[in-house]
């Protein structure tokens, strides 16, 4: 019998369990914070050494989307028969691989390859992950928003590494044929250390019992009544279909920020130690928004925590294609780091709220999948706008729209007793 299924007959001291959502969020790192999004420090270089448009370049992150929705749509099955820790650990090192792999090519369509095989390792990842850190949130109730957002918040320490380990090696490989070639290797070694921290992170869990393939059932927190309708998958997709929309919607909308706000700073020529600020700065709010998100989290059964942050992020999205004022952009990067992972977050919670443990992975998976097919559509959306009239700039205004049209929908989300 695992600790969780024993309760409170076995206590287990919550410092604990926000140390091992901290290595858990390791997993987040890779799977978003570098796998993902340190794409946008490299497409400028990318961009200007290799000759794409921004169609072409925002055509790579839609590999990579689709390549998480492959990842999304074949996870459930591998955590079934294999179990989420050693899909988390798994991918983890294919992540690490694949972004070596890109580092050797400069053929666009071995590296649209490269990059649609990271998306599906960084979904494996995540997915297992996420699953993980709710099942670790379930020992403390009280605290699960917390830990959820501690894992989540992982992503903002890849972001902030990203930010500060590309410009560095750029520089140093500057003299060199194709210097981006050489941050994909470092990103690549960074994923690889962060493997091996999430092996210390399964053995912790593995020591409460939470690293199976079938969820161990909280005696303290029983299913709500309703959830049991939601026992086919068109059911659940019923039920959560407004929040299911906003999701969507927040796929297609926050993915084109994060793909070419860089590239917009550096047309506008800002200097390279701004920007460097400036992904810092919106990685170090990723990190914060735990504490800043998790009452929400908590307290709401329903689409309101995602309909909020969807509305936030829309604002943050928008304000750098009004203005080139410095203030204000840094105040973009800030309010969009403190907000955007906790959107994800938000969905996670709203699964744990509404379903019995034995239904988490079905419902993280839904909400993966709807995530992932509205990053398909962003990326390449922007980049072929940005490539127009109006520029990137233009693109950023699609993007703010996709997330306000995701802030309505999900407002229509009730919980589900």
């Amino acid at each position: 019998m695992s600790r969780l299924e024993q309760g409170s007959a076995c206590p287990v001291p919550l410092r604990r369990g926000l140390v091992l959502a901290l290595w858990l969020s390791l997993g987040a790192a890779v799977s978003l914070g570098i796998t993902r999004f340190a794409y946008g420090l490299l497409l400028p270089p990318m961009r200007a050494d290799l000759g794409w448009s921004y169609l072409l370049a925002g055509a790579m992150n839609t590999a990579n989307a689709v390549g998480y929705l492959v990842g999304a749509l074949t996870v459930p099955a591998l955590m079934r028969r294999h179990g989420p820790a050693a899909v988390l650990l798994g991918g983890s090192a294919l992540a690490a691989l694949f972004m070596a792999g890109s580092g050797f090519l400069t053929a666009d369509g071995p590296l649209l390859i490269q990059r649609w095989l990271a998306g599906i390792a960084s979904a494996w990842v995540f997915v297992a992950g996420g699953l993980l850190a709710a099942r670790l949130g379930s020992v403390w109730p009280r605290h699960a928003g917390l830990m959820l957002g501690l894992y989540y918040g992982g992503v903002g320490s890849g972001i902030v590494l990203s930010s500060l380990a590309v410009p560095t090696v750029l520089a140093w490989a500057a003299d060199r044929p194709h210097a981006w070639a050489w941050a994909w290797w470092a990103l690549a070694v960074a994923c690889l250390a962060a493997t091996g921290g999430l092996v210390h992170a399964w053995r912790g869990l593995g020591t409460l019992g939470l690293t199976g393939a079938a969820p161990p059932a909280p005696a303290s927190s029983p299913a709500p009544a309703a959830a049991g309708g939601a026992a086919h998958t068109g059911a659940l997709l019923r039920a959560f279909a407004p929040s299911l929309a906003g999701y969507a919607l927040f796929g297609v909308g926050y993915i084109g920020y994060m793909t070419f706000v860089i590239a917009l700073l550096r047309d506008r020529g800002t200097p390279a130690a701004e920007i460097t600020l400036f992904y810092a700065l919106l990685g170090v709010a990723v990190m914060a928004s735990s504490r800043l998100w998790a009452g929400l989290l908590d307290r709401h059964r329903d689409g309101q925590p995602l309909a909020r942050l969807n509305a936030l992020l829309g604002l943050a999205t928008v304000l750098p294609a009004l203005t080139h004022a410095w203030p204000v952009l840094l105040a973009s990067g800030l309010l969009f780091g403190a907000v955007f992972l906790s959107v994800v977050a938000s969905t996670t919670a709203l699964v744990r709220h509404n379903l019995p443990a034995a239904r988490w992975a079905a419902g993280i998976s839904a909400f993966t999948i709807v995530f992932a097919a509205g990053q398909i559509v962003g990326p390449a959306v922007v980049g072929w706008i940005g490539d127009g009239p109006g520029g990137l700039e233009r693109g950023l205004v699609f993007s703010a729209g996709a997330l306000w049209l995701g802030a309505l929908a999900a407002w229509r989300q009730r919980a589900l007793s």
